[in-house]
């Protein structure tokens, strides 16, 4: 698994801006290139579309969303009973919301998306 997360991450630094937009048509979001990378690689559509139904949600807020993913350590995931968190903010350390999963399969501990402008993307792609 450590092999396949290192493998994706070094992929995901090569995607530098985008070439193409794709749709989550019910929700009306774009994302790019390196997203539609990271959801067929890490079969992560589940991330995609609860990011992007939270950040849409969060718009009144902020313009500029990022989206933390973290898998917790051990000792977290003893204490908090929870496996992962995704965290909304700003981008300037306002947390705007958060969420819980009991469980997941992503097989990476932590990764960063932006969402402006109705759009998901790498960081490196902004």
């Amino acid at each position: 698994m450590k092999a396949k997360a290192d493998e994706i991450m070094e992929q995901l630094s090569q995607f530098i801006g985008t070439e193409g937009f794709y749709r989550l048509p019910l929700f009306k979001t774009r994302y790019t290139d390196g997203i539609k990378y990271l959801s067929e690689v890490a079969e992560c559509f589940w991330l995609i579309t609860d990011a992007s139904i939270m950040a849409k949600s969060l718009r009144t807020c902020s313009e500029f969303v990022t989206i933390d993913f973290k898998r917790l350590s051990e000792t977290e995931r003893m204490n908090l009973e929870y496996e992962a968190e995704v965290i909304y903010s700003d981008g300037n350390n306002n947390v705007l919301g958060k969420q819980e999963y009991l469980f997941t399969d992503f097989p990476l501990d932590e990764l960063r998306l932006f969402f402006v402008n109705d759009t998901l993307m790498l960081p490196s792609e902004y």
